[in-house]
């Protein structure tokens, strides 16, 4: 699916307080739902011996879901386009690549 295509279709499901001037809700889910993601690679290790089962992996992409819902959404209330998004975050590991500086910290390096 088109990025921008499914953060169009997903902005119809958005209903939370002052939709359009409220970036701090998605945000607040975003970091919700990526809680949700860990807590769920968690407890593979402590329960399924670091196993991904076809259930867990099933409940991982549904979670990853709400993750990229939250992103969209806050996407959109910042006016960028997810694609813009994804093409600058590739840009910037490419070029993070090609000077050997994928390691290490910074958004700048």
């Amino acid at each position: 699916m088109d990025l921008n295509l499914y953060q169009h279709k997903s902005r119809e499901t958005a209903l939370y307080p002052n939709v359009g001037k409220n970036p701090i809700y998605p945000t607040l889910g975003l970091v919700g739902e990526a809680g949700e993601v860990a807590d769920k690679v968690k407890k593979v290790l402590r329960d399924n011996g670091g196993v991904f089962d076809e259930k867990v992996k099933e409940s991982v992409k549904y979670e990853l879901g709400d993750v990229l819902w939250y992103i969209s959404q806050l996407a959109t209330e910042l006016e960028l386009d997810l694609e813009d998004v994804a093409k600058a975050n590739l840009d910037k590991l490419s070029n993070r690549a090609k000077r050997n500086k994928i390691s290490g910290s910074g958004d700048y390096r």
